[in-house]
């Protein structure tokens, strides 16, 4: 998971605010919520890529009991692009397994995991097509059921598009190519560079099929960019996320019941 960002673009200097994967929502930091979810889909280990003010993300990990769960990697390079973490967490995309890697800075519901670990696909992106297509979103291009372009700025013919929300499932084979290509953009001095540059990479050049998508167009999330991402995380996503939640709960007590009945029949 990627966290070591500043979050310039939050419109405040940097000492005001904390990293945003411990911005608060529903009284919890994004990291307490990334935790609550990946615990209950099967992910062994939460590893940060950290850096902007590190020593807080660690005291919140103490705070909340799970340094058996989450460990951090310090880029100290921090100030520079993204990319530059994500070649910080190369051992842990390399260690031989399959892997989620997500950037740190989204409130989300649920069921956007469920759906990526569940996904048939070994490589798999999240699409959502109700976004604003303008020049922030990172969009997903596909023509054919395939995927042909994965960037913020449009370059190939397509038959639709959607907003990438930053979530991926990768093959062991796949993560070692992108960290491949990952170190190939270091030694050329492209340390600013977005990472999805190096997915769109390995995505573009592997043999059909190997990439795919899963469509959560109707699932609440919101990535926090902008002072402006927080207060519609709060009022519009949180709000649709708890009743995503509640909706969850009531229907698995349903499930229960029925299973229940059918067993006191039987």
């Amino acid at each position: 998971m990627l966290a070591a960002g500043i979050g310039a673009r939050l419109g405040i200097t940097a000492t005001e605010h904390p990293p945003k994967v411990l911005l608060r929502f529903g009284g919890k930091s994004l990291l307490q919520l990334h935790i609550e979810i990946l615990k209950r889909h099967g992910v062994d280990e939460l590893v940060l890529g950290v850096g902007y003010h590190h020593q807080e993300i660690e005291q919140e990990i103490a705070d909340l009991g799970a340094q058996d769960f989450v460990r951090t990697v310090f880029n100290k390079d921090f100030e520079e692009g993204n990319i530059v973490t994500l070649w910080t967490l190369r051992d842990e995309l390399c260690h031989g397994g399959p892997a989620l890697l997500m950037d740190a800075d989204v409130l989300y519901s649920e069921d956007l995991i469920e759906r990526l670990v569940s996904s048939r696909h070994q490589n798999c992106l999240l699409l959502d097509r109700a976004f604003d297509p303008g020049d922030e979103p990172v969009k997903i291009c596909v023509r054919d059921g395939e995927i042909v372009e994965f960037r913020k700025w449009l370059s190939a013919e397509f038959d639709f598009c959607g907003e990438s929300v930053g979530f991926f499932k990768l093959s062991a084979e796949e993560a070692r190519k992108i960290i491949v290509q990952t170190e190939l953009y270091l030694d050329q001095g492209r340390r600013h560079e977005p990472y999805e540059e190096t997915i769109r990479d390995v995505m573009l050049t592997s043999r059909s099929g190997t990439f795919a998508f899963e469509d959560i167009t109707g699932m609440p999330w919101i990535e926090i960019d902008f002072a402006a991402d927080i207060k519609r995380a709060k009022t519009e996503i949180l709000p649709r996320i708890l009743t995503a939640e509640h909706n969850r709960r009531a229907a698995t007590m349903i499930q229960r019941n029925m299973e229940q009945g059918e067993t006191q029949r039987i």
